[in-house]
């Protein structure tokens, strides 16, 4: 099997992202004493329907294209936007794919390379218009234009007979997807692969018009969800109201309890985190949707009302330290490097055991089919014992020069100096570090930290995208430049399967990949985030680590 049918290189930059300035919005948690809240509601109001929802968000502009969206199922563009699956997250469950404008998740045939699914009956748009499969091939279509670059690809490279094809603008279609009738969809990738009903419940995959302006449908997109667009200030705020044409009785993951949802744009997360602690006002229904920063924690931890505000993930996104094997070529040596790191100096850089839990294993937390182990536990004795009769050159260790990554580079500079280890620290601009990792020929550097978030629950999202050989260079991210034929194999193997036949499997794969030590797991970071009283069903489960946008609702 020809495993470029599983290549990523275009997909989702929030594992390359995380890996930047978001690491410090952890640091200093544990010192603050705040409580693990990961799968409970925290202190919150008795849900009802009505009222206003505020998100006081940092950012200055949010693009409601579905085409260029990096989102995930649970948050903001789902509120508008319907696709052909959805996610269902309940608080201290696994997340589950479910089905949201199509009937089921899809049904497989020809050895899983084609999959075919059929809409719900009676489905209609805000503007009163029929949702169809056209709409949503059309949907999917658009998103290779090159003017609605930037949202998740993962379809682009899984679907049969994309090479060369450039958007539906000027009358050409995808012959991968045939839509028979009004109601049905039928996708043909180029290999068999078990996870497309997650991947179906991308952005991608919402219906939009067929006579769409892309320049202009970001403003003004035709929504299939609860919520439509009403009002729209750059840089200051957009309004949410209902959308009547919405049915409930069609979907099983909204709630849609708030008649209004506002975000208000441009705050400061300093300024939102005080506001959230004073919990007056319009403040009582409404959360940050960032991060608390870290210098804040304590002032929340310490004040018990605020405190049982405060949702705490027990884990999310992995932070490694990966390992060129194109320059660190001997595995004993890179096994003495694991051997040698010291998880629980790592876990106090970002804020001790509530900002980061130790990693042992590269599937994160709340996936299913991982499961714990440790190849390489701390003990400087065996990392020795590796390194004797080895001369080790001086490593490059290339980073982002923000704060949370720093604190991790020098934890690790100091643990391999025990053992006789020389580390140069390289940090360089974030633009920078993309460049050298993930573009060039890894010539710039032996050692590198990054961080990554699956953008669905798969073990699949953990590992293809990292340690296939497909992903090295030209915008991948396997930072390791890991190649080896028979993970490879294993990898493109198992992808073919359903996700429950999959788990036993990813689990031996994790386990595989290991043994030869391209990429040492480091700790998984925590997400702290703070909403007002009056904001009911908040809660942060371990995959995905963010709040569900799609169920919370406010006291009237």
């Amino acid at each position: 099997m020809n495993f470029d049918a599983y290549s990523v290189s275009s997909i989702s930059r929030r594992g390359l992202l995380l890996g930047m300035g978001a690491t410090t919005a952890v640091a200093a948690l544990s010192a603050c004493g705040a409580n693990e809240r990961s799968a409970q509601t925290t202190g919150s109001a008795t849900p009802t329907k009505g009222g206003t929802l505020t998100i006081l968000m940092s950012g200055t502009d949010i693009n409601w294209d579905p085409g260029r969206s990096q989102g995930m199922a649970v948050t903001s563009l789902a509120l508008i936007h319907r696709r052909l699956t959805s996610w269902r997250i309940v608080k201290g469950t696994e997340a589950k794919v479910v089905p949201d404008l199509a009937t089921d998740t899809g049904k497989a045939s020809d050895g899983g390379r084609t999959w075919t699914f059929t809409l719900k009956d009676g489905l209609v748009a805000e503007d009163g218009s029929p949702i169809t499969s056209e709409q949503i091939r059309h949907g999917v279509e658009r998103t290779f234009a090159a003017s609605l670059a930037g949202g998740l690809g993962y379809h682009k490279t899984l679907l049969a007979g994309t090479s060369g094809y450039t958007g539906p603008y000027r009358g050409k279609h995808l012959k991968s997807i045939e839509t028979p009738d009004d109601r049905t969809i039928v996708f043909h990738l180029k290999a068999p692969f078990g996870d497309w009903p997650w991947i179906v419940s991308m952005p991608a995959f919402a219906p939009v018009p067929l006579k769409d302006n892309p320049t202009t449908y970001a403003r003004k997109p035709v929504a299939s969800g609860p919520y439509r667009v009403t009002e729209y200030k750059q840089g200051v705020a957009a309004t949410l109201k209902r959308n009547p044409r919405w049915a409930p009785s069609s979907d099983d993951v909204r709630t849609a309890l708030p008649d209004t949802i506002v975000f208000s744009m441009g705050q400061d997360s300093s300024v939102v985190t005080q506001r959230l602690i004073a919990d007056s006002g319009n403040d009582r229904d409404a959360f940050g949707a960032e991060m608390v920063p870290p210098a804040q924690l304590p002032q929340v931890t310490s004040n018990p009302q605020a405190k049982s505000r405060l949702a705490v993930g027990s884990a999310g996104p992995l932070q490694y330290l990966a390992i060129n094997v194109e320059r660190v070529k001997d595995v004993t040596v890179r096994q003495a490097i694991a051997h040698a790191v010291d998880r629980r100096a790592a876990a106090a850089a970002l804020g001790g055991e509530m900002g980061a839990a130790p990693a042992t294993t590269y599937i994160t937390p709340g996936i299913p089919g991982r499961q714990e182990y440790d190849l390489y536990p701390e003990s400087t004795t065996k990392a020795q014992e590796l390194l004797k009769g080895k001369k080790v050159s001086q490593l490059v260790l290339l980073v982002s020069n923000d704060e949370g990554t720093l604190a991790l580079a020098q934890a690790i500079q100091q643990a391999l100096r025990k053992v006789d280890i020389s580390v140069k620290i390289n940090p360089v601009e974030s633009e920078t570090w993309i460049e050298k990792t993930t573009q060039s020929d890894g010539s710039d550097y032996d050692l590198t930290i990054a961080s990554w978030n699956p953008d669905y629950p798969s073990a699949n999202a953990n590992l293809q995208p990292l340690f296939a050989s497909s992903e090295i260079g030209s915008g991948g991210f396997n930072l390791g430049r890991y190649h080896n034929a028979e993970v490879d194999r294993m990898l493109a193997d198992v992808a073919a399967l359903p996700m429950d036949q999959a788990k036993e499997k990813w689990a031996r794969i994790d386990r595989r990949i290991a043994q030869d030590v391209p990429m040492v797991p480091l700790v998984y970071r925590r997400n702290a985030f703070l909403h007002g009283s009056g904001v009911s069903d908040f809660f942060v489960n371990p995959f995905p680590a963010y709040p569900n946008y799609l169920v919370m609702g406010v006291q009237k």
